[in-house]
């Protein structure tokens, strides 16, 4: 049986990682084999250009070459990590995947909607996430959860709060056009947010989340 593909999405600050750690945790409780990636990032290749694109602050990279660098990073963790995993009827957690580059390259950057989706889905042979859950957060909000964490604004972070705020809007827009796509408040302490994506996958994916975890 094929995998499930899952996707947390959202501006920096509203805890992406912090859920996809605790999502891993209650599946290795459920004994559900799972994978857990992050964008850019998951293999060697985009290890290497996640370093570029998000800690190169010094670089002049202009939005075509972020666009291009990204989708890099994406074909090798399709690749290679990704349908793998799925073909082995594996759950697999993602850190961020294409509705991050709508967000940021297209309503961000302000690159070409349509060019830009064709290049995506070369990236991806058309791969799409069972569940894209944008998790929302007030933006100063999502700042000062980064300040707490030690964690400084990377290098498209940098752009400011003008930025942050169309990327965080445009989240909510695509939550509205994208099939697949909902949003989830953020607010609360991290086992709260956790509670409300376990059950919603419960919910939508009952045969491959089977089992509620007391709280």
């Amino acid at each position: 049986m094929r995998g499930r593909f899952v996707v947390l999405e959202g501006i920096d600050g509203v805890g992406k990682t912090t859920q996809v750690a605790l999502l891993a945790a209650w599946l290795d409780a459920l004994g559900v084999p799972h994978t857990v990636v992050r964008e850019p990032g998951g293999t060697p290749v985009g290890e290497a250009i996640r370093e570029v694109v998000l800690g190169r602050i010094e670089l002049d990279v202009s939005p075509e070459s972020e666009l291009f660098l990204i989708l890099a990073a994406r074909a090798a963790v399709v690749r290679d990590v990704i349908r793998p995993a799925l073909a082995e009827g594996k759950v697999v957690l993602a850190d961020r995947f294409a509705l991050s580059t709508l967000a940021y390259q297209v309503h961000g950057r302000g690159l070409d909607e349509g060019r830009v989706r064709r290049a995506m889905d070369l990236a991806t042979g058309g791969l799409v996430p069972d569940a894209c859950l944008v998790l929302e957060l007030a933006l100063d909000e999502a700042l000062e959860r980064n300040s707490r964490a030690g964690g400084g604004p990377d290098r498209i972070e940098r752009e400011g709060e003008a930025f942050r705020r169309t990327v965080r809007e445009a989240y909510l827009a695509l939550a509205d056009s994208e099939p697949g796509v909902e949003v989830l408040s953020a607010h609360g302490t991290p086992e709260e947010v956790h509670g409300r994506i376990r059950d919603l996958l419960q919910a939508r994916f009952p045969q491959s989340f089977p089992i509620a975890w007391e709280r």
